[in-house]
């Protein structure tokens, strides 16, 4: 193992196998790269001498082997470790020091036995910032002008007073990201469709309890009214339909086309609805996207011209587009990213989701959005209620959300928010109504530090917040291992040291702040975890608030012996039309599509399993005699599709 050594004053030094020799020691400032090579299976360590407080960024450009990168503290706890960019792009990472001493950075080949050419780079060493924009710029700092980038927006009073952009629009051309440049939201999109929607019934074009059939007709009957008020409040009992097709087969993230009035056709391929109509809050893009239909219908307009015309301009929101089909040109908009070989790679927004996300704008234009919120000078109070109540269900339980929005508190801090996510961008939108502020972040990289928003929060807001003293055994009994069929993830919750931390595959653990006895906020990623108690007091089950909700179960371990050829053979779904291999590899039950796959599937106890996405959640049926006669598959948004065995 080659060790590197920064001392106090931040240079490197490099130590040959032999020890260290005056002749070979090579100094490297802050802001130098040091080209060197990773051998298979070997570990370059660099060690850091820090004080407390202390702020440290850097850079591993792969230029030849895909690498990982791991910080632990002078504890000997891993701090971070960064694995998200192949061979060709940047491994980023940051971090700030909570005691004096000897931090390790280690780099090591992302796959064993391969290795290959690279170069290590510190890009900032400094204090840790007290400084409100000097926080934001710290947790921003793994943006660099070669890499994807976001913009941060700080408002209040309808009046950006912190705004600044990072890392780059556009990778092609070299373009910066900045304040000004208009940035797909996702899902934060759904509270202008809904603020539409009501903003037709207060002009009594229609009725929020109109069946939805009235403007719609050709929507499959189910033989329940379905109601305008139901699409914009996730509890329609339809399927989910980007969901369904990525089941079905469909290459989302390779820009299968998706028609705007497709979401028709696989609710009318429904044999029965999810939930009775308002019964279960169920986050669903297709709602929102008969949404649009239905305006559409009723102006007889296009429903980017109808918003544009009757919402963004009067708001004299003039950098804000509803972009209808991913070949409109929006001027000076960020391209979206993911990673892939090569480091980054462009990828096109999703297909038909006007409506349910889509639209491009600024911070600047979200703080015109945000005045509104609070003077009410576009549709008046009545629309704004009708807005940010939340909607009760058939049991009489609220589900915390309006038409397109989120109404919770952080801390204490009554807000209004919505996350967003397209194929690459991402948003974090978030308004406290009795602050009349807010923030937002966009980016156009789902990679970019998750812990941005958190510090916006926490920088500009957090006096207004108040703690919350969870007691320890209310702790100890929120952790476990929770099955996250929507995100195809098994999520792991521990106790350590007196907080929850949570951990996701791959990923460091993340701590848990609690904003009640049973919420709590995923510090440094946008997050939020609902711990659910059944009547004896153990808990069963979670949701995960991340762009939408996720219900999560807890996954008991047993150690059950189960043959796993039973399940093999050939399915098919009429719904879907498509089939399913499904058969025993390496020990382990694998599912195939002509379109995707393998993926294992992991056994979860009487004829279940979960998997990863498309297809994350699994339960065989039998017939009388025990024999597999089909299974039923989900992601959580889309279940109960049912498959039929047809050989094997």
């Amino acid at each position: 193992m080659r060790a590197y050594i920064l001392p106090s004053s931040f240079a490197l030094l490099f130590i040959g196998t032999s020890g260290l020799h005056a002749q070979e020691a090579m100094k490297l400032q802050v802001g130098t790269s040091v080209p060197t090579m990773l051998a298979p299976d070997e570990t370059l360590t660099y060690e850091l001498n820090l004080p407390e407080s202390h702020f440290v960024s850097g850079r591993v450009d792969q230029d030849e082997v895909d690498a990982t990168v791991t910080i632990t503290d002078p504890a000997g706890t891993r701090v971070l470790q960064a694995a998200r960019v192949g061979e060709g792009g940047p491994e980023t990472f940051a971090f700030a020091t909570d005691m004096e001493g000897r931090y390790l950075v280690e780099v090591t080949p992302a796959t064993a036995g391969e290795g290959g050419a690279l170069r290590v780079q510190l890009t900032r060493s400094e204090p840790v910032a007290t400084t409100p924009a000097g926080k934001v710029d710290q947790a921003a700092a793994q943006l660099y002008e070669d890499t994807p980038g976001a913009v941060v927006g700080v408002i209040e009073g309808g009046k950006l007073t912190f705004v600044k952009g990072y890392g780059a629009a556009n990778l092609t051309y070299a373009v910066p990201f900045t304040a000004e440049t208009p940035t797909n939201i996702g899902s934060s999109s759904k509270q202008f469709t809904g603020f539409a929607i009501a903003l037709l019934a207060s002009r009594g074009e229609l009725s929020m309890d109109d069946d939805v059939r009235k403007y719609i007709p050709e929507l499959k009957d189910f033989g329940k009214t379905i109601t305008v008020r139901n699409l914009l409040t996730h509890t329609t009992g339809y399927r989910e339909f980007i969901n369904t097709l990525l089941i079905g087969g469909r290459q989302v993230l390779e820009g299968d086309y998706i028609a705007p009035d497709e979401v028709i056709r696989v609710i009318n391929r429904q044999p029965k609805l999810q939930n009775e109509p308002g019964a279960e809050f169920n986050y669903n893009n297709s709602a929102f996207s008969l949404a649009t239909i239905l305006v559409e219908r009723v102006t007889g307009r296009p429903f980017a011209e109808w918003m544009r015309e009757e919402v963004f301009l009067p708001l004299s929101m003039t950098k804000t587009w509803v972009r209808a089909n991913p070949g409109q040109i929006i001027p000076d908009r960020s391209a979206g990213y993911i990673a892939g070989a090569g480091g980054f790679r462009e990828v096109r927004d999703l297909h038909g989701s006007a409506g349910a996300g889509g639209i491009y704008t600024t911070p600047g234009d979200v703080a015109k959005w945000m005045r509104n919120l609070n003077t009410g000078e576009l549709g008046g109070p009545a629309v704004l209620k009708e807005l940010t109540t939340s909607f009760v269900l058939n049991d009489g339980e609220p589900t915390n959300y309006g038409y397109g929005v989120f109404l919770d508190s952080k801390r204490g801090l009554r807000r209004w928010q919505h996350g967003g996510n397209d194929l690459a961008h991402s948003s974090t939108f978030v308004y406290y109504p009795d602050l009349d502020a807010g923030y937002v972040v966009f980016s156009n990289y789902q990679g970019v530090p998750g812990g941005i928003a958190g510090v916006v929060a926490n920088t500009f807001f957090g006096q207004h917040m108040t703690g919350v003293d969870v007691p320890a055994a209310r702790l100890q009994s929120y952790a476990g291992k929770y099955e996250m069929t929507t995100l195809g993830q098994l999520m792991t919750v521990e106790l350590q040291g007196g907080e929850l931390q949570l951990t996701l595959p791959g990923q460091p653990a993340l701590p848990l702040r609690p904003t009640s006895m049973t919420t709590f906020e995923v510090v440094g990623a946008p997050g939020r975890i609902t711990f659910h108690a059944a009547a004896g007091g153990t808990v069963e089950s979670i949701t995960f608030e991340r762009d939408g909700q996720h219900s999560g179960k807890r996954v008991v371990e047993k150690g059950v012996e189960v043959d796993l050829t039973n399940y093999e053979g050939r399915y098919f779904s009429e719904e879907l039309e498509t089939f399913y291999e499904l058969s025993v590899e390496g020990g382990q039950l694998v599912i195939r599509h002509r379109r995707f796959g393998p993926a294992a599937l992991t056994y979860t106890g009487e004829d279940t399993f979960s998997g990863t996405l498309p297809v994350t959640d699994v339960v065989f049926r039998r017939d009388a005699q025990g024999n597999i006669t089909g299974f039923d598959a989900g992601n959580g948004r889309a279940r109960d599709i049912a498959f039929e065995k047809v050989s094997g």
